[in-house]
């Protein structure tokens, strides 16, 4: 800690450039659990329960509005199916596959530059411990015999902080990009999977004439 106190006071700008680094990661992981967490966790089951209690009460507006109350990408893509669901099966399959097509970026966006900005970080790192090495031969050579040893394990250790940091903040990016596309990918296989329960729904429905009235209503 020392060390890195020592670089930011000389004002490296290398470690200036991970400290950039490092918040990027973290603002990019907050904003991926936020949204994983909160937008992407929606109960696909509870939601489609009351969306066909709405449907068979031919109450699709007010279903319309219940997948408006928010952006979440389940909410976008039952929206989708329900305005196209009085023209049609293959309007409702369009629809519903758009949409999925359209949400599925959303949930796994900015993952991907997690690793990035790993890559970035550890170059960054070691970049600043070959200047650092360099720097720290150089002024051996010009200093007091007495005093070599003395600087050369100043540099070597300033230099060593800049591998240390890089590191560090490569291995949280790269771990925590393996925890979010985890995540990332569990919000998807379940966004597939109501897609397809969704799409059922609404062609049962329609063959079965249950949105009749709402359609002649239209």
């Amino acid at each position: 800690m020392q060390g890195l106190a020592h670089l930011f006071k000389e004002g490296d700008v290398l470690i200036y450039i991970n400290v950039l680094i490092f918040i990027a990661v973290l603002a990019v992981v907050v904003e991926r659990f936020i949204f994983l967490l909160f937008k992407g966790q929606i109960n696909a089951k509870g939601l489609l329960d009351q969306l066909h209690k709405l449907i068979q009460a031919n109450n699709v507006d007010r279903a319309i509005r219940l997948c408006g109350s928010t952006n979440a990408p389940l909410l976008r893509v039952a929206q989708a199916g329900l305005v196209q669901v009085h023209r049609g099966e293959e309007a409702i399959a369009t629809a519903v596959e758009e949409a999925l097509v359209e949400t599925t970026p959303d949930v796994k966006k900015r993952i991907p530059a997690l690793w990035s900005l790993a890559n970035i970080a550890t170059l960054v790192g070691l970049l600043g411990t070959v200047i650092g090495l360099i720097k720290a031969f150089g002024a051996v050579g010009a200093a007091d015999p007495a005093k070599r040893q003395e600087f050369l394990a100043q540099g070597i250790s300033q230099a060593l902080h800049h591998t240390a940091m890089g590191l560090g903040i490569a291995v949280t990016a790269i771990i925590f990009h393996l925890v979010l596309s985890g995540m990332a990918k569990k919000v998807t296989g379940d966004l597939e999977l109501f897609s397809m329960k969704l799409e059922n729904l609404l062609v049962v429905q329609t063959r079965g004439g249950a949105l009749s009235t709402a359609g002649a209503k239209k």
